[in-house]
Protein backbone atom coordinates (compact mmCIF):
# COMPACT_ATOMS: atom_id res chain seq x y z
CA UNK A 1 0.00 0.00 0.00
CA UNK A 2 1.38 3.40 -1.12
CA UNK A 3 1.53 6.65 0.64
CA UNK A 4 -0.29 8.13 -2.65
CA UNK A 5 -3.20 5.86 -2.29
CA UNK A 6 -4.37 7.68 1.15
CA UNK A 7 -6.69 10.52 0.81
CA UNK A 8 -6.63 13.02 4.17
CA UNK A 9 -9.36 13.03 5.93
CA UNK A 10 -10.41 15.43 8.88
CA UNK A 11 -11.32 19.41 8.77
CA UNK A 12 -8.98 21.99 7.16
CA UNK A 13 -8.96 24.97 9.56
CA UNK A 14 -10.86 27.36 7.42
CA UNK A 15 -13.40 24.90 7.21
CA UNK A 16 -13.21 24.80 11.32
CA UNK A 17 -13.66 28.60 11.23
CA UNK A 18 -16.60 28.97 9.05
CA UNK A 19 -18.20 26.19 11.41
CA UNK A 20 -17.99 28.72 14.54
CA UNK A 21 -18.69 31.28 12.51
CA UNK A 22 -21.65 30.59 11.74
CA UNK A 23 -22.35 28.81 15.32
CA UNK A 24 -21.54 32.36 16.88
CA UNK A 25 -24.21 34.23 14.40
CA UNK A 26 -26.64 31.74 15.23
CA UNK A 27 -26.02 32.44 18.62
CA UNK A 28 -26.08 36.24 18.42
CA UNK A 29 -29.35 36.20 17.20
CA UNK A 30 -30.94 32.93 18.89
CA UNK A 31 -29.31 34.08 22.72
CA UNK A 32 -31.62 37.39 23.12
CA UNK A 33 -35.10 35.45 22.10
CA UNK A 34 -34.17 32.77 24.97
CA UNK A 35 -33.02 35.43 27.35
CA UNK A 36 -36.60 37.84 26.85
CA UNK A 37 -38.54 34.71 27.00
CA UNK A 38 -36.91 33.27 30.45
CA UNK A 39 -37.45 37.15 31.91
CA UNK A 40 -40.78 36.86 30.77
CA UNK A 41 -41.25 34.13 32.66
CA UNK A 42 -39.93 35.34 36.48
CA UNK A 43 -42.41 37.70 36.09
CA UNK A 44 -45.20 35.32 35.43
CA UNK A 45 -43.97 33.25 38.12
CA UNK A 46 -43.68 35.63 40.38
CA UNK A 47 -47.23 37.02 39.79
CA UNK A 48 -48.45 33.88 40.14
CA UNK A 49 -46.60 33.58 43.29
CA UNK A 50 -48.53 37.05 44.77
CA UNK A 51 -51.65 35.34 43.30
CA UNK A 52 -50.96 32.10 45.71
CA UNK A 53 -50.04 34.33 48.57
CA UNK A 54 -52.98 36.40 48.34
CA UNK A 55 -55.17 33.36 48.15
CA UNK A 56 -53.63 32.28 51.42
CA UNK A 57 -53.63 35.47 52.88
CA UNK A 58 -57.71 35.28 52.11
CA UNK A 59 -57.74 32.05 53.83
CA UNK A 60 -56.04 33.60 57.19
CA UNK A 61 -58.41 36.02 56.97
CA UNK A 62 -61.50 34.06 57.14
CA UNK A 63 -60.31 31.56 59.84
CA UNK A 64 -58.40 34.20 62.28
CA UNK A 65 -61.03 37.67 61.32
CA UNK A 66 -58.10 40.03 60.37
CA UNK A 67 -55.07 39.41 57.87
CA UNK A 68 -51.99 39.26 59.55
CA UNK A 69 -50.13 42.61 60.55
CA UNK A 70 -47.36 43.68 58.98
CA UNK A 71 -45.46 43.53 61.45
CA UNK A 72 -46.55 40.03 61.34
CA UNK A 73 -45.61 39.73 58.07
CA UNK A 74 -46.29 36.70 55.44
CA UNK A 75 -44.63 34.29 57.84
CA UNK A 76 -47.96 34.32 60.01
CA UNK A 77 -49.12 31.83 56.97
CA UNK A 78 -46.60 29.48 57.61
CA UNK A 79 -46.17 30.10 61.60
CA UNK A 80 -48.99 30.71 64.32
CA UNK A 81 -48.90 34.36 64.74
CA UNK A 82 -49.57 35.82 68.91
CA UNK A 83 -50.39 31.36 68.90
CA UNK A 84 -54.33 32.58 67.26
CA UNK A 85 -56.77 30.07 68.64
CA UNK A 86 -58.48 30.35 65.49
CA UNK A 87 -55.43 29.62 63.03
CA UNK A 88 -55.55 26.23 60.99
CA UNK A 89 -52.35 27.11 59.07
CA UNK A 90 -49.96 26.58 57.66
CA UNK A 91 -51.28 28.11 54.69
CA UNK A 92 -48.99 27.67 52.61
CA UNK A 93 -47.57 24.36 50.69
CA UNK A 94 -44.30 23.98 51.41
CA UNK A 95 -44.87 25.71 55.05
CA UNK A 96 -42.32 28.59 53.98
CA UNK A 97 -42.31 31.92 52.32
CA UNK A 98 -41.48 32.08 49.19
CA UNK A 99 -39.09 34.60 47.69
CA UNK A 100 -40.10 36.48 44.07
CA UNK A 101 -38.10 34.81 41.12
CA UNK A 102 -35.22 37.14 41.69
CA UNK A 103 -34.88 35.45 45.20
CA UNK A 104 -35.85 38.78 46.89
CA UNK A 105 -38.34 38.48 49.44
CA UNK A 106 -42.04 39.79 49.04
CA UNK A 107 -43.13 43.03 50.59
CA UNK A 108 -46.43 42.90 52.73
CA UNK A 109 -48.16 46.36 53.72
CA UNK A 110 -51.36 45.94 56.19
CA UNK A 111 -53.47 47.75 56.01
CA UNK A 112 -52.41 48.56 52.38
CA UNK A 113 -53.22 51.48 50.36
CA UNK A 114 -54.25 50.32 47.76
CA UNK A 115 -56.57 47.65 49.56
CA UNK A 116 -57.09 45.22 52.44
CA UNK A 117 -53.20 44.68 52.11
CA UNK A 118 -50.61 45.00 49.64
CA UNK A 119 -48.45 42.58 48.65
CA UNK A 120 -45.90 43.11 45.45
CA UNK A 121 -42.17 42.55 44.20
CA UNK A 122 -39.97 44.71 42.83
CA UNK A 123 -38.54 43.12 39.86
CA UNK A 124 -35.17 41.95 39.06
CA UNK A 125 -34.10 45.67 40.50
CA UNK A 126 -35.14 45.11 43.98
CA UNK A 127 -36.37 48.73 43.53
CA UNK A 128 -39.24 50.79 42.96
CA UNK A 129 -40.20 51.24 39.65
CA UNK A 130 -38.80 50.07 36.45
CA UNK A 131 -39.81 48.78 32.81
CA UNK A 132 -39.82 45.09 31.60
CA UNK A 133 -38.17 42.77 34.27
CA UNK A 134 -37.38 45.67 36.39
CA UNK A 135 -41.27 46.51 36.82
CA UNK A 136 -43.37 45.92 39.90
CA UNK A 137 -45.01 43.42 40.26
CA UNK A 138 -47.83 43.75 43.16
CA UNK A 139 -51.54 42.04 44.11
CA UNK A 140 -53.35 45.41 43.18
CA UNK A 141 -53.16 45.52 39.39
Amino acid sequence: MSLQNKTASGFSLIELLVVLVILGLLAAVVAPNVMNKLGGAKSKTTRLQIEELGAALDIFSLEVGRYPSSEEGLKALAINPNNSSNWNGPYLKKKTVPVDAWGNDYHYKYPGDHGDYDLYSLGADNSNGGEKDNADINSWQ
